[in-house]
């Protein structure tokens, strides 16, 4: 299948300043990606640069098969049939949110321009409050409303920029999750751009992790958390700690923990020296295990503890364990190791 969108080495310049280093990426019809970074990392400008309000010096962006941009060639964004959700929604306070959802529809018959409208009403559950202005609504249904009035049109790509970030975090992943639904019920191609995990894991079909200007990985949140690229990614992504260790074979690693074997190849030198990624859900927590460790500090999070553990050697190590095993700081505990993905990076010098 075609690409909807794609980003082929596209690099961008602001004030002689290269903010985006050749960064190539592709979404077919209907899929949801995400660019997930720190701020100033240069998300926001390579949205931008899809939408067209940025030129690049390098590349191109394709959009349903037309070449949107290039260093001789700027589509212009009206032309673009590209749709956007910013950040602060940009609803028109003057109108009623069934003027809002239909502002970009005035081209269509009256019937038709009515039927959309309130097609989107029942998909976004916001049918209730058509009359209302935006003044008078929620974060959460102002989102909504954004939302309806950006898709009405049928654009080709739906550019989301940090739609979810005036809300509190458990309001975050709900409304990803429901965004993600409406769509894909809708057909709808999208890029976010968010510096949050568990909304990017919660929305996105890929997600490009950017620092510096550079895609350094292009993936499933899945194998971010589980491959992850290089030891930025592997830090960046999810909790967890690097142990020092050493190459016993291609596929055995010795650690302070015991030696850890792998299922795939490590492709380094025996005797080589590296870094082992350990997560929280690596450390199980089993007063039967003949290794201990002490809880140095505890983080509540309902269901699970995630705890800060210090082996015999003073090493840390994080463990996330069900909260109905409530053992005091100081106190030791017995724990084992399992790990699923071994996950392996040279040690620096």
């Amino acid at each position: 299948m075609n690409s909807t969108l794609e980003l082929k080495g596209v690099s961008v310049a602001i004030d002689g300043r290269t903010i985006i280093d050749s960064i190539s990426f592709a979404l077919k019809e209907g899929d949801i990606g995400c660019l997930l970074g720190p701020s100033g990392c240069g998300k926001t400008t390579l949205l931008r640069t899809i939408a067209g309000f940025e030129a690049p010096y390098e590349g191109e962006v394709w959009i349903s098969g037309i070449r949107a941009s290039d260093q001789r060639h700027l589509l212009q964004v009206e032309q673009r049939q590209v749709g956007m959700v910013f950040q602060d929604y940009a609803l028109f306070p003057h109108l009623t949110v069934r003027d809002n959802v239909g502002f970009g529809l005035e081209q269509l018959p009256r019937r038709q321009r009515k039927h959309r409208i309130h097609e989107l009403a029942e998909l976004l559950e916001i049918g209730d409050f058509l009359h209302k202005y935006p003044h008078q609504l929620s974060g959460g249904q102002q989102q909504r409303v954004a939302l309806a009035r950006a898709i009405a049109s049928r654009p080709r790509v739906l550019l989301l920029d940090e739609p979810f970030a005036s809300m509190d975090i458990e309001l975050r992943e709900h409304l990803a999750k429901e965004v993600r639904d409406v769509l894909k019920q809708d057909g709808v191609t999208a890029v976010m751009v968010s510096h949050n995990q568990l909304e990017a894991f919660a929305m996105a079909d890929s997600i490009g992790v950017i620092n510096e200007g550079r895609l350094l990985q292009w993936d499933t949140a899945f194998n971010l958390y589980h491959r992850p690229a290089s030891a930025y990614i592997a830090d960046f992504i999810g909790e967890g700690v690097f142990m020092p260790g050493r190459i016993l074979s291609q596929t055995a690693v010795e650690t302070e923990l015991g030696i850890i074997s792998s299922d795939m190849p490590l492709e380094l030198d025996p005797g080589s020296s590296v870094n082992v990624l350990i997560r929280p859900d690596d450390i199980l927590h089993d007063d039967d295990s003949e290794m201990t460790a002490i809880v140095r500090d505890k983080a509540f999070r309902g269901a699970e503890f995630l705890y800060t553990l210090a082996l015999e050697s003073g090493t840390e190590l994080l463990s996330l364990v069900p909260s109905h095993h409530n053992h005091p700081v100081n106190e030791p505990i017995g724990v084992r190791l399992e790990i699923d993905h071994l996950v392996v990076f040279p040690a620096k010098d």
